[in-house]
């Protein structure tokens, strides 16, 4: 058999086809690109980083919750479920904004109002106004609903906007403020009420309601809209008020309000309020340039029923306008509107508040109605001038007749007997010394009823008439580049016009005022002297003090002077007969005269004082 021997080309081309067969392998694997590569360590860093998240998220909202729980309690739940923001409900006369944080009203804007300046009229915007509940919890914390986040809900109930906010301890136990806006209707009804809070509200500790607010500065002058900025409230069924920086302590509180002039900011409670605090600060003064009047604030403690806040409230956001407040029967809110007290406020009620109730009814123009009006009054009054004309014409004829009394009685030792001659004299003509003085007495009232009418009706604010653009402020027709004490910085027409109307009226009466007085007697003054100084006093008086006040009553004064000259005039000159009085006095000294009883002892009693008088003369002789 043949041996087989190396055959070295069989060897060189088994190592050939090894290498070709390695080679082949090698380049059928896939081709590991850059991209691929980067893409792979990306996604094999990501996953350890959104663990990483992950954890630090659960991480930050466990402190979160632990901080709530710490700070908040039971109240927690609710500051970690709701968000801050704010909810607006409104209707045809206001809007009111509502913000989550404290539940309460951050914004009042009064619709159809405008400022002095003519901007949108808020009562309660840039955190002018605070309502806070401060009360205890059952694990010793004490916390203010201010600081604390309520979930709003906005339904409809019927036609009305209801928007609940609620201050959660759960779905189910809540502290709840609770908003009803009507159309239609400046009243918002508010309820504090609790559910499932019996265990979380400490009813050991005193659950405090605190309202403050500063009052905005609305019309242009300050000064006269702070002086009648008031707070008032109704406590045992009166209406009562604060002076300026003032405090009280009230209790049966049924509501307060706030009042800015011409508009008012009012809480009222079904459930009066006890042990209230009431504070009141004139934050204004004298600064021209502030932007607030006054500053109200009321803390009242609130109680517990069965463990549960339950209290049925309303906010009163609107004008201070009597025809309106007048209509909420059974509140005496019309109180606020300030008509005066006493006869005064029962004239304006009575009288002058129908009276232009009817004219406005039919007539637009305010300052033809202020026409009107003191026309009415005027004719009104016109009799009592009659017969005020009347007497001093009785006076003039008899003055003779007192001169000839005054030279036959000379000396104060003859004073008894002079006067008691003098009564008689008159006595017999039908003289009644008073009925000079009655026109002025009956007119007093009147002058302080409207002093209080045309200043506080709303319905004259904004209101021009001729160059007066705001009835129920000063008219301007020429601004001072520097402040007179007294009078102020402007130049007003109204009152100077009163004041030259109340010169004339003053000059044409003084010779009825001469009349009027007895001739003058030895040693007593002459007040004709003091009369003729009045004539130049009481314009310029007039001018100065009313500068600064509503030019409607400015209005008022001048007419009413002016119209009293007229009727005086008319009396003097075609109603009065100074010989047929003459003649009538005449006929009466003929007629015995019978005394009443008060004039008998009068009579008696000068009679007595006469002859004492008369001893004393002799003893000193």
């Amino acid at each position: 058999m043949e041996q087989k021997k190396f055959d070295l080309n069989s060897f060189i081309g088994m190592l050939l086809l090894g290498g070709i067969m390695l080679w082949w392998m090698n380049t059928q694997k896939p081709e590991v690109t850059p991209e691929t590569t980067t893409q792979t360590e990306q996604t094999t860093d990501t996953t350890p980083v959104q663990n990483n998240v992950t954890e630090t998220t659960f991480l930050n909202d466990s402190l979160k919750q632990i901080a709530l729980q710490n700070k908040f309690g039971a109240f927690a739940y609710g500051a970690s479920t709701s968000k801050e923001g704010s909810t607006t409900i409104e209707n045809d006369l206001v809007k009111l904004t509502v913000d989550n944080k404290g539940g309460q009203i951050i914004e009042a804007l009064v619709k159809n109002f405008k400022t002095y300046d003519s901007l949108p009229l808020y009562l309660v915007k840039d955190k002018n106004a605070s309502f806070n509940i401060n009360f205890g919890t059952t694990d010793n914390r004490i916390l203010n609903t201010k600081d604390l986040l309520f979930t709003p809900t906005l339904t409809k109930n019927g036609e009305s906007q209801v928007l609940s906010m609620k201050l959660k301890v759960a779905e189910d136990k809540f502290l709840e403020y609770r908003y009803e806006m009507k159309e239609g209707d400046y009243r918002v009804g508010f309820a504090v009420r609790s559910q499932g809070l019996s265990n979380v509200i400490n009813s050991s500790q005193e659950i405090n309601l605190d309202w403050n607010l500063k009052g905005f500065r609305h019309e242009k002058s300050l000064k006269t809209e702070n002086m009648y900025s008031y707070y008032y409230y109704k406590a045992d069924d009166e209406v009562e008020y604060l002076q300026m920086n003032d405090d009280e302590v009230a209790s049966d509180i049924d509501w307060v309000a706030f009042k800015q002039h011409f508009f008012s900011s009012i809480l009222t409670s079904e459930t009066p309020l006890n042990n209230a605090t009431l504070k009141s600060v004139d934050f204004a003064g004298e600064d021209v340039d502030s932007v607030y009047t006054k500053t109200y604030g009321v803390k009242a403690p609130l109680a517990l029923t069965n463990g549960e806040l339950n209290y049925n409230m309303q906010w009163f956001y609107g004008p201070t306008d009597y025809n309106l407040l007048k209509s909420y029967e059974g509140t005496s809110l019309d109180e606020i509107a300030d008509l005066g007290w006493g006869i005064f406020g029962f004239l304006n009620r009575t009288v002058f508040y129908p009276v232009f109730n009817l004219l406005k009814g039919f007539i637009g123009n305010y300052g033809l109605i202020i026409i009107l009006m003191t026309i009415v009054v005027r004719i009104i009054m016109s009799p009592v001038l009659y017969k005020s004309y009347l007497s001093s014409a009785k006076m003039k004829v008899i003055r003779p007749e007192m001169e000839e009394i005054n030279k036959k009685y000379p000396g104060k030792e003859n004073a008894m007997k002079r006067q008691q001659e003098i009564m008689a004299v008159q006595r017999k003509a039908g003289v009644n010394m008073m009925s000079g003085c009655i026109p002025a007495l009956m007119q007093m009232p009147v002058f302080f009823a409207l002093f209080k009418f045309f200043p506080t009706n709303i319905d004259f604010r904004q209101k021009g008439f001729l160059w007066a653009n705001d009835l129920s402020s000063y008219d301007t027709i020429f601004k001072l580049p520097f402040k007179i004490p007294f009078y102020g910085d402007h130049v007003s027409l109204f009152p100077i016009l009163a004041s030259i109307a109340i010169f004339f009226y003053m000059k044409m009466n003084q010779s009825q005022q001469a009349n009027m007085q007895a001739p003058p007697q030895e040693g007593m003054p002459d007040m004709s002297k003091m009369m003729k100084w009045m004539i130049y006093f009481s314009p310029i008086m007039m001018l100065f003090f009313f500068n600064n006040y509503a030019s409607g009553l400015s209005l008022y004064y001048f007419i009413s002077n002016l119209l009293t000259i007229i009727i005086m005039f008319v009396i003097k000159n075609y109603v009065i007969d100074e010989d047929k009085i003459h003649a009538l006095i005449e006929e009466n000294k003929k007629k015995p005269v019978k005394k009443s009883k008060f004039r008998e002892r009068l009579d008696a009693a000068m009679k007595q004082a006469q002859e004492q008088q008369e001893a004393q003369r002799r003893g000193k002789k």
